[in-house]
C-alpha cells in the first residue's frame, strides 16, 4: 500500500495559536527532598497545535509529564488538563489522552495486538481500520509475545495504540527511542495525520530535527523553568546565521565591521551575523566579488545549544536538577525511592515493575497487568489508573524518574 507523506506543518507562523489552552500550568513547583525539580513551570499548550518541549537531562521535562499525567503530585502552582485537575480527575482524563513513555513496558505473555486492543479499549475503543493501516506502516508483528519484542517493537505497540485512538491529547514523551530512520520517518507521517484530525501533541525529544519538522511551537526548560516559547520563526529571528565565503578582492572594514566571529584564512571568509541583517551584509560584501557563498540558516540545534550557553555558559551545568531524568541522585530520607507521598493516592507501577506504599513495612507488590491494582496508604484514597499511562511511574528497584 503507498502512502502519501502529510504536508509539512505550517512552523513558519509569527503568531501563536489563540486557541484555548488544553494543557495550561502556572507557577508549577516540584521538589524531591531539598532537590528542587519544577521552579515556578508556566507551560501552555494550544488546542490542535504540535508543541515541542526541549531540555537537556536534567531539565525537568519528566517531572513535569508526570504532575501533567497524574503520577506526581505537585507542590504548588496550578496544573489544567483537558479543562480538568490532572490529580484530581486522573481516572477520567486518562479516557480522552494517550500517553507513550521512552521505555514501553508490555506484558510478557500477552501478544502486541491483544495489548493494543486492551490499551485502546480503556479509551473507549480503537478505530479497526487505522489500527490495521498502522500496523502496516510500522511493519509490526501483532502476534508476537511481549517478551519477543525489540525495544523498537515495543515502543511501536505503544505508538499503534495511541494513534489509533481517538484521544483528544498525546503525550508523546521520546516516543521514536528505539525506531530505525525509515520509522522514524513513519511517526512524523502518521503526528502529522494525528494533527489534521484535530488532536493536541506534547512531543518532548532529544532528536531536534524531529522536532523541527513536526513543531507549531516549543517551549524550551531550563532548571525547572520555561525560559523561551515561541515558533521556530521566532527563535530564528534572534539567532545567529552562518556565512562562509570566498572574495575575489580584500573585503572593507566597514563590511567586516557588519560581521560576528570573522575568521579570514587567504581569500576565505567566515563568519556569523544575526539572521535579519543578511541583505545589509551581502549588499557591503559585494564589491569584494563573491565567488563562492553558502549561507546557513540558524538549525533548532544551534538555537538551542546557544540559548542554554547565554543562559549560564554551559548547557551540562544543568545535569541532575530532576530526579526524573537522574536516577542515580541518592534519594532524600523522606522519598525513599517512591513514585508517591503517604498522603496522595496511591498509584499502579508499570506492568512487571514494583510499587512500594508509603508505610516502612510495606512488602513490594507487581501490579496486576489487566485490571486496576489498588495500594491503599495509611491515608491514601484508592485509584485505578489504565496501565499504559503509567509506564516509567517506578523503577524496577521503586526509584523515582
Amino acid at each position: 500500500m503507498t502512502h502519501r507523506p502529510t504536508h509539512r506543518r505550517d512552523i513558519e507562523a509569527d503568531a501563536a495559536p489563540a486557541a484555548e489552552p488544553v494543557i495550561e500550568t502556572r507557577a508549577l513547583t516540584k521538589s524531591f527532598g531539598r532537590s528542587p525539580a519544577l521552579r515556578g513551570l508556566d507551560l501552555e499548550v494550544a488546542r490542535g497545535e504540535v508543541h515541542g518541549f526541549l531540555g537537556p537531562n536534567g531539565a525537568g521535562k519528566s517531572t513535569a509529564i508526570r504532575v501533567l499525567l497524574g503520577l506526581l503530585k505537585a507542590d504548588g502552582g496550578t496544573a489544567r488538563l483537558l479543562g480538568g485537575d490532572p490529580w484530581k480527575d486522573v481516572v477520567a482524563l486518562h479516557r480522552r489522552l494517550a500517553y507513550v513513555p521512552g521505555d514501553v513496558s508490555l506484558w510478557p505473555t500477552m501478544s502486541g495486538g491483544e495489548a493494543i486492543d486492551l490499551l485502546g479499549g480503556l479509551r473507549g475503543g480503537l478505530d479497526p481500520a487505522r489500527r490495521a493501516e498502522l500496523i502496516e506502516r510500522f511493519e509490526l508483528d501483532p502476534t508476537k509475545r511481549g517478551r519477543q519484542y525489540s525495544k523498537g517493537n515495543r515502543q511501536m505497540v505503544a505508538l499503534v495504540a495511541a494513534l489509533a485512538s481517538d484521544a483528544e491529547l498525546l503525550i508523546l514523551d521520546e516516543p521514536t527511542s528505539g525506531l530505525d530512520p525509515l520509522m522514524e520517518n513513519v511517526f512524523q507521517e502518521v503526528v502529522g495525520e494525528a494533527k489534521d484530525r484535530g488532536a493536541t501533541v506534547l512531543l518532548s525529544s532529544h532528536i531536534l530535527a524531529e522536532v523541527e519538522t513536526l513543531a507549531d511551537r516549543l517551549s524550551v526548560i531550563r532548571d525547572g523553568r520555561i525560559v523561551r516559547t515561541g515558533t521556530i520563526a521566532q527563535m530564528r529571528g534572534t539567532a545567529r546565521t552562518h556565512i562562509t565565503a570566498t572574495l575575489d578582492r580584500e573585503a572593507s572594514a566597514e563590511a567586516l565591521a557588519l560581521l560576528d566571529d570573522v575568521r579570514l584564512d587567504g581569500r576565505a571568509l567566515a563568519a556569523s551575523i544575526p539572521s535579519d541583517r543578511i541583505g545589509e551584509a551581502m549588499a557591503a560584501l559585494a564589491p569584494s566579488r563573491l565567488s563562492d557563498l553558502v549561507v546557513s540558516p540558524p538549525t533548532l540545534e544551534s538555537m538551542f545549544l546557544r540559548l542554554y550557553e547565554d543562559a549560564d555558559g554551559s548547557a551540562s551545568a544543568e545535569e541532575g536538577a530532576d530526579a526524573g531524568d537522574a536516577p542515580s541522585r541518592a534519594a532524600e530520607p523522606d522519598v525513599r525511592q517512591r513514585a508517591v507521598e503517604p498522603d496522595a493516592p496511591s498509584r499502579v507501577a508499570e506492568p512487571g515493575t514494583r510499587q512500594r506504599t508509603a508505610e516502612p513495612d510495606a512488602r513490594s507488590r507487581t501490579a496486576e497487568p489487566d485490571v486496576r491494582s489498588r495500594v491503599t496508604g495509611p491515608d491514601a484514597r484508592s485509584r485505578a489508573v489504565e496501565p499504559d499511562a503509567l509506564s516509567q511511574a517506578a523503577e524496577p528497584d521503586g526509584s523515582v524518574r
